[in-house]
């Protein structure tokens, strides 16, 4: 399947889940602020890996058990919007680089550094 047409499935699968992730009831899910960062799914359209981040997580291993029992529904949900041969099985997995970018630049801010008054009259 041409790359185009896999980029634009990706493209819809984020968009609906991120709509419908809003929707789920479950606590063990709603922990924090959740965003789909990325999508790939595999050229058979069978199977979709999901990124997802979540600022203010307090629990992942229940975050997990909550995405993946909501996974079910979820799925359906996407079969329902987007009109595919095979509505893609969904696998989740936690995304950290938007956290570890965070703390980066705390350190970053953190950090004493000096301005150099003189570096006009060297050159």
């Amino acid at each position: 399947m041409s790359s185009n047409k896999i980029a634009r499935i990706n493209d819809d699968i984020q968009r609906v889940i991120s709509a419908k992730l809003r929707d789920i009831k479950d606590p063990r899910v709603q922990q924090g602020m959740i965003s789909v960062t990325r999508v790939e799914t595999t050229g058979d359209l069978r199977y979709s890996k999901i990124w997802l981040s979540v600022m203010g997580l307090k629990d992942e291993k229940e975050f997990r058990r909550g995405i993946k029992s909501a996974g079910g529904w979820l799925r359906h949900e996407l079969g329902a919007v987007l009109n595919l041969r095979y509505t893609p099985e969904l696998v989740f997995e936690l995304d950290h680089s938007i956290e570890y970018g965070a703390h980066i630049n705390e350190v970053i801010n953190s950090l004493d550094i000096r301005q150099d008054e003189d570096s006009d009259d060297g050159l």
